[in-house]
């Protein structure tokens, strides 16, 4: 499982590239690492089509020393201008061979542990979808909840192009994936701490500043909101909500990392394309939160 960091290196991440815009693009053709022995976990939301998602990861790795990658829901669409129409698990496994092939270390590859500044610690990216348990107030069922959403207009493109094939539904696929991470997570050994890498956040938490509430189904499972506790979590890295931040909840720094949508990005203050340090911490991050729309006109309602 162990893997060697040297001595100088930074662990780093990103999210939600979405390099299907131009300006998205062109952020990952600058990206570099700051050191030769750095790093990049990439949290999901690279692209929508397998050629975009080849080209970024291959650009990416052949530039960092290591590069973790964890699925988000884009990488999973079916999407209808993908000239690879596979469908759910095997979409997913079509794009973890593709990932070996470049290199990159996927969900299904053994846990790498990071030893440069701030470890050692397991580096764990993961996958593991939703439920629809993070349910609007006043919802008790997910149908309450998909009925309350559909009022309100905000509803996940999942619903039309992520499919759980051959499971039976997304949350069924959710809970499988829950399961079988959930037992390699405890085998790990008890005297190293874990970088919990997923392309939602483990806990509902940070959902709480979504401009649109509803959209929170879509945003994880509540079989997890411990985790970051049970498996000595040092950070939990996530994106998907495109709010960069850093907060902390239960001792556990969370860390939001996307880039987001170049209408999301453009007001902020500073560079889009800043790779988060994960270890060795930065001085002086403490909560952070996005500079402008917080939650404003997330882009998988479309």
């Amino acid at each position: 499982m162990r893997s060697t960091a040297g001595g100088h290196g930074n662990l780093l991440a990103i999210s939600d590239l979405h390099i299907g815009y131009a300006e998205n693009r062109a952020l990952v053709e600058k990206m570099r690492p700051h050191t030769d022995d750095d790093w990049l976990l990439v949290a999901g939301d690279v692209s929508e089509t397998v050629a975009d998602i080849h080209w970024a990861l291959e650009t990416l790795s052949g530039r960092f020393r290591k590069v973790v990658w964890a699925p988000g829901n884009h990488e999973l669409w079916t999407h209808p201008k993908d000239a690879v129409q596979l469908r759910g698990v095997a979409r997913y496994e079509h794009l973890v061979a593709m990932c070996r092939e470049l290199g990159v270390t996927t969900p299904e590859d053994p846990y790498p542990v990071w030893d440069g500044p701030g470890g050692p610690a397991v580096v764990a990216p993961l996958f593991l979808l939703y439920d629809y348990s993070f349910l609007p107030p006043g919802c008790a069922t997910k149908d309450e909840g998909m009925a309350y959403a559909e009022g309100t207009g905000v509803i996940c493109t999942d619903e039309h192009v992520l499919h759980p094939d051959p499971y039976p539904s997304r949350e069924a696929w959710c809970r499988a994936r829950v399961a079988e991470t959930e037992r390699r997570l405890a085998e790990l050994p008890e005297d190293l701490p874990t970088v919990l890498v997923n392309h939602y956040p483990l806990d509902r938490h940070p959902t709480d500043v979504l401009r649109y509430p509803e959209f929170a189904m879509w945003c994880g499972t509540r079989l997890t909101a411990d985790w970051h506790r049970r498996f000595r979590a040092q950070v939990m890295v996530y994106g998907h909500l495109h709010i960069p931040r850093t907060t902390h909840h239960e001792g556990v720094r969370f860390e939001e990392v996307s880039v987001g949508y170049p209408r999301e990005w453009r007001p902020r203050p500073g560079p889009p394309d800043t790779l988060r340090h994960v270890l060795p911490m930065e001085v002086g991050t403490g909560d952070r939160g996005a500079a402008s729309g917080i939650g404003r006109d997330r882009g998988d309602t479309r």
